[in-house]
C-alpha cells in the first residue's frame, strides 16, 4: 500500500468566475507572528457529493491561523455537485466525472495565474477526491504538487455487478481506470490518504448504508488507501470528519507544509466580515447554481434565548450571481441568518460565533416540509455539515433529549429534526453537539418557516 502508517489519535467521542465557481478571498489578514508560510503552495479545496465550498470554512480558518495567506487558498463550488446514477448517462441537475474534471482543471489554472505559482496543492473530501485523481491522471499532474484525499472511496463504495455505470462502483470503468497499474497514484505528485478506523459509512463491508443490508459490498475499511500513497488512519472519526476534524487538519497541514502546524485552534480576528453565495435546491436536488432575488438578513441574538438583540445588522439581496454580503459582525456574536429565497421556505439559520472572516458562508434554503411535518407548529432541524452525529460517541442533545432519529453505531446522520406542537412556537430550542451549543427560536411553520441550528464544528 505504498508508505503506510497507522496513526491512531484517540477516539472521537470572492470571485465567482464561472457557474462552477470557486471563491477567491477578498479580505486581507495579518499572519500570526512567527509563522512562515511562503514555502507552502497555493491550496485548492474540493468538496464532496452534494456539498459546497462552505464545508471547508473551519479548515481555511485553521490554515490562516498558521499563517497561510487567505489569498492563496480557494474552495471550489462544483455547478452540480451530485453524481449521476450512471456516469455515462446525462441526468438533470447532476454531473459526470468528466464535468467535475473540467471544472477543477479550470480552477487550478486560475489559481496558478492569480498567484504566479507553478504548482498547487489539492485537498479533497469524498467524491472531491475522484475529481482530483482524474485531473492528475489525465494530464494535470504537472500542475499539482500535493494531493490529499480525505475519506475518498478510492476502491468504491461498493464493488459488485449491479450499478455498473456508477462512478462509486469499484468494478465500474471510472475506478478501474484510476486504479489500474502496479501503483494507484500518478508519479510526480505526492499523495496522502486519510481514512477512518471503522467509522466511515462508505467504507463498510455490509451494504446496509447503500440500501442493501446483508449484501457484501466487497469493500473494506482500507478502501480509501492507495498503493503508492502515504496512507494514514486517523481513528474512529466519521466519513466527513476525516476531512474537517482538527486531527485531519493537522495531517493536511503537515503533509503540504512539511512541518507540524504551530497551532490547531482558530485565532479570532478583531473584525469579521462575512459573505457568501445563495444556491438552489430545485426539486430537492442539491446544486450550487446561484439564486438571484434572494434576501439575507442577519441578527445578533442572545446565546441563552436565541432572541434578537435589536434590528438587523445586515440586509442584502442577491443579484444574478447569487452573492450576498458583506456583513460586518463581532467575532463573539451568536447569529441568526434569515434566508428568503424564491420558491422555498423562509429559513432561519442559527449559528455559533464566527471567529474569522469568510466569503464562503453559503446558504441553501431548507427543503419544503414533507409528510412527516404535517400539522407541526414548528420544525427545528439540528444539522452538522462537517460531520455526522455518532452515538454513543458524541453528546447529541436537541431540546434536552437525545434525538430519536439519530442512529447508534457507525455515524450516518448529519441532521436531527424536532417537531413542536402549535402551542410551543416562539420558544427557545437548545441544540448541543459536544462542546458546541446553539439556541434557536421555534418559528411557526404556518408562516412557511423552517429553523436550522447549524453547527460549525
Amino acid at each position: 500500500m505504498g508508505i503506510s502508517r497507522r496513526t491512531l489519535l484517540g477516539a472521537a467521542g470572492t470571485l465567482p468566475l464561472w457557474t462552477g465557481s470557486f471563491v477567491a478571498p477578498a479580505i486581507a489578514q495579518t499572519a500570526p507572528a512567527g509563522t512562515a508560510a511562503a514555502d507552502i503552495p497555493p491550496i485548492l479545496f474540493v468538496h464532496g457529493n452534494g456539498d459546497h465550498a462552505a464545508l471547508w470554512i473551519s479548515t481555511l480558518w485553521r490554515m490562516e491561523s498558521n499563517g497561510v495567506p487567505r489569498e492563496r487558498m480557494v474552495a471550489i463550488n462544483f455547478t452540480d455537485p451530485l453524481a449521476r446514477t450512471d456516469d455515462s448517462v446525462a441526468q438533470e441537475g447532476r454531473s459526470s466525472t468528466a464535468d467535475q474534471r473540467r471544472e477543477l482543471a479550470e480552477a487550478i489554472k486560475d489559481l496558478k495565474q492569480r498567484t504566479g505559482a507553478s504548482r498547487v496543492a489539492l485537498v479533497g473530501n469524498s467524491r472531491g477526491g475522484y475529481a482530483i485523481r482524474n485531473v492528475i491522471r489525465n494530464g494535470g499532474g504537472g500542475d499539482v504538487s500535493h494531493a490529499v484525499l480525505c475519506g475518498v472511496p478510492n476502491h468504491g463504495v461498493f464493488d459488485w455487478e449491479d450499478n455498473p455505470g456508477s462512478e462509486f462502483n469499484g468494478r465500474g470503468p471510472f475506478l478501474r481506470e484510476l486504479n489500474a497499474g502496479e501503483s494507484e497514484v500518478t508519479p510526480g505528485t505526492a499523495f496522502l490518504t486519510l481514512r477512518s478506523d471503522g467509522m466511515d459509512k462508505y467504507a463498510q463491508g455490509d451494504g446496509r448504508f447503500v440500501g442493501k443490508p446483508g449484501v457484501p459490498t466487497n469493500v473494506t475499511n482500507d478502501g480509501p488507501a492507495l498503493k503508492g500513497a502515504t496512507n494514514l488512519m486517523l481513528g474512529t472519526i466519521d466519513h466527513r470528519e476525516v476531512a474537517f476534524h482538527p486531527r485531519a487538519f493537522r495531517e493536511i497541514y503537515r503533509f503540504i507544509a512539511g512541518r507540524e502546524p504551530s497551532r490547531i485552534e482558530i485565532v479570532p480576528e478583531a473584525e469579521v466580515r462575512l459573505s457568501g453565495l445563495v444556491t438552489a435546491t430545485p426539486g430537492g436536488v442539491q446544486t450550487n447554481r446561484p439564486v438571484g432575488g434572494a434576501t439575507v438578513e442577519i441578527y445578533h441574538v442572545s446565546p441563552d434565548s436565541g432572541g434578537r438583540l435589536g434590528g438587523p445588522i445586515h440586509s442584502s439581496q442577491t443579484g444574478a450571481d447569487g452573492r450576498w454580503g458583506p456583513a460586518k459582525v463581532d467575532p463573539a456574536w451568536h447569529l441568526e441568518m434569515v434566508l428568503t429565497s424564491p420558491g422555498a421556505p423562509i429559513t432561519h439559520f442559527y449559528r455559533s460565533p464566527f471567529p474569522r472572516s469568510s466569503d464562503v458562508v453559503h446558504l441553501r434554503a431548507a427543503k419544503a416540509p414533507g409528510p412527516a411535518d404535517a400539522g407541526a407548529g414548528s420544525v427545528v432541524i439540528m444539522t452538522r455539515p462537517r460531520g455526522y452525529f455518532g452515538l454513543p460517541r458524541d453528546v447529541v442533545l436537541l431540546d434536552g433529549k437525545e434525538p430519536a432519529d439519530v442512529k447508534t453505531g457507525v455515524p450516518t446522520d448529519s441532521t436531527a429534526t424536532l417537531r413542536l406542537p402549535t402551542g410551543e412556537t416562539g420558544r427557545p430550542v437548545v441544540a448541543i453537539f459536544n462542546h458546541e451549543r446553539i439556541v434557536a427560536r421555534a418559528w411557526p411553520a404556518s408562516e412557511n418557516r423552517i429553523v436550522m441550528a447549524e453547527l460549525t464544528y
